[in-house]
């Protein structure tokens, strides 16, 4: 077990929030016990120096009036746990989109008052991906606060496949659907202040880059390196990627300082020992451990990641 690592993908579960959903038929996610206290002994037992949490998105279910308030109410819990525990935790704040004007003033209340290390999104929005025009205001502030944007899948819509849960393959089409939306609309060259995170090691992004890379008709004047390029730019989290078989391929296509290490925890509790284990004998150089385990996050959240 590597001491020492800054977690960028880690979820918590309000329990009045978590409590509310179940209450409207909206809690759809696994029923795993969660609380700050076991938390915090989760991240002592795997060597986990600080938390950068998340909620799962919302929005995707709530009505429309609901949004903003929820949105404010984990925003609030979140803010509330990294103040408590500064050295443990750090935040991204969940904004309500699809209403525009209403995640503009999250990002404000976040940044401003709350303290937020970044903000997170989902893949899409009702269909809708990150790289849609109504949603350009909301980069635009992004990136002028240098913002880190995690992104973090939901499904790709209609009906899955029988016995097929979306979290199981799904979730890795959308994560790369996003990508190649936010490179296609080029809010990857417009807005170069924002650093945006890729979940589970990009889904298939590294292995597939270069074979999505050379379908010139999504592209319009991008060439294929272009392509190939701007897909590197992402960073990649490593929450149940990192295995013999995926992690070469994210290591390979990365660019140096890109890889972050993220356990999807609590939804992958069980899941954690067995992709710890890949990650910590892997044959990589001590400078590439290091940066997974704690310098690359360091670099994207200086004020909140000490030496």
């Amino acid at each position: 077990m590597s001491a020492g690592r800054v977690d960028t993908h880690h979820h918590v579960l309000p329990p009045a929030y978590r409590n509310w959903l179940i209450e409207k038929g909206l809690y759809k996610a696994r029923p795993v016990p969660w609380s700050v206290a076991r938390t915090i002994r989760m991240l002592d037992d795997h060597g986990i120096r600080t938390a950068i949490v998340s909620t799962a998105p919302i929005g995707l279910r709530l009505d429309a009036e609901d949004l903003a308030p929820k949105a404010r109410e984990v925003n609030e819990f979140t803010a509330e746990m990294a103040k408590d525990y500064p050295d443990r935790f750090g935040f991204f704040a969940t904004l309500p989109l699809p209403d525009v004007d209403a995640a503009l003033e999250e990002i404000r209340v976040a940044y401003d008052e709350f303290g937020a290390d970044g903000v997170l999104l989902p893949t899409n929005v009702h269909g809708r991906y990150l790289g849609d025009p109504e949603f350009e205001p909301v980069f635009e502030e992004l990136d002028r606060r240098n913002a880190v944007l995690f992104t973090h899948p939901t499904g790709v819509g209609g009906t899955p496949a029988p016995g097929i849960p979306s979290y199981v393959a799904d979730y890795l089409l959308d994560t790369v659907r996003t990508a190649i939306d936010l490179v296609r609309t080029g809010r990857t060259v417009k807005y170069p202040n924002v650093r945006i995170i890729l979940s589970h090691g990009g889904g298939f992004v590294p292995f597939a880059a270069h074979r999505m890379a050379t379908a010139p008709a999504t592209w319009g004047d991008l060439s294929t390196a272009d392509v190939v390029e701007q897909m590197r730019s992402f960073y990649f989290d490593t929450a149940l990627t990192a295995s013999p078989s995926s992690l070469p391929s994210l290591l390979a296509f990365a660019r140096p300082g890109h890889v972050l290490y993220g356990s999807d925890w609590p939804f992958a509790e069980e899941e954690i020992p067995y992709y710890n284990g890949f990650l910590d004998t892997h044959d990589m150089t001590p400078e590439q451990r290091d940066g997974i385990n704690h310098a690359n996050a360091q670099a994207l959240f200086p004020g909140r990641i000490k030496d």
